[in-house]
Parts: structure tokens; sequence; C-alpha cells
């Protein structure tokens, strides 16, 4: 491949990320403007709501983050009484979360899906071409000057 060519296509790759990056974006926009919360607000609300008594634990996990970043998350919701918080009367170390009325209603307005763009397309992705991007990726990020590991452990609407 001549280096016009390269050049060329590396330009092409860039523009799709900015389509990705910016569909992203603006879907978290909508979110905050719709419903008052961030988009990992509302990821965690749905989750909750599929799963009554869910702990901070098993929620960090189906969200992919970190548990810390998860309970300050959670704790916010907690705050605007979206989240509520129970101990549970079999083992009193484990804490439930259920959602408000409030938090129903939210849910019930929101632009979806309420994991983001991205997870949902990622899902729709054939296994093959999961594995191909999978892989492009973690050369894409072996090219990186600079990086920023930890960032792995964060929701995408709070980059």
């Amino acid at each position: 491949m001549s280096r016009r060519s390269k050049n060329q296509l590396s330009l092409q790759v860039l523009k799709k990320f900015r389509i990705i990056f910016g569909s992203v974006r603006q879907h978290f926009r909508d979110v905050e403007q719709t419903c008052g919360i961030t988009g990992s607000q509302l990821w965690i609300l749905q989750e909750v709501s599929k799963t009554p008594d869910l702990g901070v634990s098993e929620l960090a996990e189906r969200l992919s983050i970190h548990q810390s970043t998860c309970s300050q998350l959670v704790e916010k919701l907690v705050a605007r009484g979206l989240i509520i918080k129970e101990r549970s009367k079999i083992d009193q170390r484990r804490v439930g979360l259920s959602l408000s009325a409030e938090a129903s209603g939210i849910l019930k307005v929101a632009p979806g899906p309420a994991e983001g763009l991205l997870p949902e397309a990622l899902q729709a992705l054939s296994e093959s071409a999961l594995s191909s991007l999978d892989d492009s990726l973690v050369e894409l990020i072996g090219e990186l000057r600079m990086r920023d590991d930890k960032l792995a452990d964060k929701p995408l609407a709070d980059l």
C-alpha cells in the first residue's frame, strides 16, 4: 500500500471514530436533557429495575466498571432519592438496591438504550466481527504514545 493510500485509509478510519464518539456523546446529552441524570446513572437505574435488591458488587460487574466508581454513582442516586438502599433481613451485611417511584418514572421517558449506543451496537455484532474488532483495538492501543488503562473501568458517559 502506498504512503498516500495508507494516509487516506487512516483518515477514513478516523472519521468513523468521530461518528462513533459524536453519536455516543449526543445520546448522553439527550439522556441528560430528557432525564436530568447522566447516561451511567440511567444504566444503573435500568439494571436495578431488572433485578431489585441488586448489590453494588454485582451492579459494578454488569456495567463493567470498578466497584468504587459504581458506589460513588449509586450514592449520588441515593442522595437524589432515585435509589433506595436496604439491608437484607436475612444477611445484615448485604445491602440491596431498589428504585424510588421517581426513578421508575424517569425510566419510562428515558431515550434508549439505557446502557448507551455503543454497548448495544457491540452486542449486535457477530462473534467473529467482535473478536476481529477487539484484536484491532488491542493493536491500536499498543500504538498510542500515551494511555491510561484506568479509564477502562469508567463509564463512557463519565469520560
